[in-house]
């Protein structure tokens, strides 16, 4: 009821305000019908949407890091930004927005708590945010830079890929940005569109000098940005924004790591070894479920968590063991990084497979927006390929 109250209350004040024009063509075009629809047990009932391509799954509460609060996964952001200015002096956040929360929420109250020395806005260029950010870190101290969306990193392509990433190596480790990491929001969210949707990680798996990671959850999230934040190698933080308040679990207050280029079973199977990252495991631990429940097939789910360097023994070791492997991603599936795990496991593996290597992943097209239910590698076109692989 507090969401159909705000709606209402936004078109009052709407006609309230004069705009009698937009009024009229939002009652025309049977906006309030949609937002309002009578009902017989209270009178009106607000209409709801059910974008989302996956359930989240949580994982089990951690006990080894001491207290832990409940947290969606911006929250858990939030935190590891937090713990990261209060243990180093030197860190510093920066990025469009980022002094008044971001638009996604993940900097909220860190200016205000350490300074707009520390956490401060900067104008609307990608490419001068990593190379200011590469120059920070050079000098010795933690810069922590956001893009606001990962679909505008390209711009800062050059300044990652030919500065960033090579600085060490072309000064013969005289001078590097080792402390410079990365944030993005990244992947689709059930709106965005071309431009709002991407997930471009593929593009930087192909540059030696960095590394670039991925979560599926809170608690992954945090842990993972703190060892990109203190890792001596410059970092790529690819958040899945629709994980940002779709995901919410038990978080350590405290700092804590986990390693990256170590990929995580999260399930263990005898049959088909699946591979994801981000929103996708979800989708992917869905498959799973049904593999099981359906065809009586056992999976073994891994999250990759890191795209590079990616953890190759971890996915070879676990498709020795079944025979099978099928990778999904959100990206497109040329060029993408199921082609590098494809052609690895291929070259590993050859003599342990019993079926061909499956990939299920975007369509060669920009991405859609009214299409987007289409275009995604939901769990219905991951079952599909799991049966062919077994059926081969």
């Amino acid at each position: 009821m507090a969401a159909l109250a705000a709606a209402a209350g936004g078109l009052l004040r709407l006609r309230a305000a004069g705009a009698e024009g937009q009024w009229r063509r939002l009652r025309g075009a049977g906006l309030l019908r949609v937002l309002v629809q009578p009902d017989s047990a209270t009178g009106f009932a607000a209409q709801r949407r059910h974008v989302a391509h996956f359930t989240f799954q949580p994982d089990p509460e951690p006990q080894e890091y001491g207290q832990t609060q409940k947290m969606n996964l911006f929250q858990a952001v939030t935190s590891a930004l937090d713990n990261s200015l209060a243990k180093d002096p030197t860190a510093v956040i920066f990025g469009e927005d980022v002094a008044f929360g971001g638009v996604f929420r993940c900097t909220v109250g860190l200016r205000d708590k350490y300074g707009k020395d520390r956490v401060f806005n900067t104008p609307l260029c990608e490419q001068g945010i990593v190379g200011f950010g590469i120059g920070i870190a050079v000098t010795g101290a933690t810069a922590i830079a956001e893009i606001q969306f990962a679909d505008y990193i390209f711009p800062a392509f050059d300044q990652i890929v030919n500065e960033a990433a090579k600085y060490r190596y072309r000064s013969g480790d005289l001078f590097n940005c080792g402390s410079l990491t990365i944030r993005a929001p990244w992947g689709c969210v059930g709106h965005g569109a071309l431009y709002h949707s991407q997930s471009p990680e593929a593009f930087f798996a192909h540059c030696p000098g960095i590394k670039v990671v991925v979560p599926r959850s809170p608690f992954q999230a945090k842990g993972l940005l703190l060892s990109c934040i203190e890792d001596k190698n410059p970092c790529i933080f690819f958040e899945p924004k629709v994980l940002y308040r779709a995901a919410v679990e038990q978080v350590p207050v405290e700092s804590y790591n986990i390693p990256l280029s170590q990929a995580e079973v999260i399930q263990e199977g005898s049959d088909v070894t699946l591979v994801a990252w981000g929103t996708q495991v979800h989708v992917i631990r869905e498959v799973a479920s049904m593999a099981q429940e359906k065809l009586g097939v056992s999976c073994e789910v891994i999250d990759l968590r890191t795209i590079l360097p990616w953890d190759v023994d971890t996915v070879c070791k676990s498709v020795i063991k079944t025979g099978r492997l099928l990778i999904s991603h959100e990206a497109p599936l040329t060029g993408g990084f199921a082609s590098e795990i494809s052609s690895t496991v291929q070259e590993e593996c050859f003599l342990n497979l019993e079926a061909p290597i499956s990939r299920v992943c975007g369509y060669d097209t920009p991405f859609p927006h009214i299409f987007e239910p289409f275009y995604i590698p939901d769990k219905w076109k991951c079952y599909d390929a799991l049966r062919k692989m077994i059926n081969y």
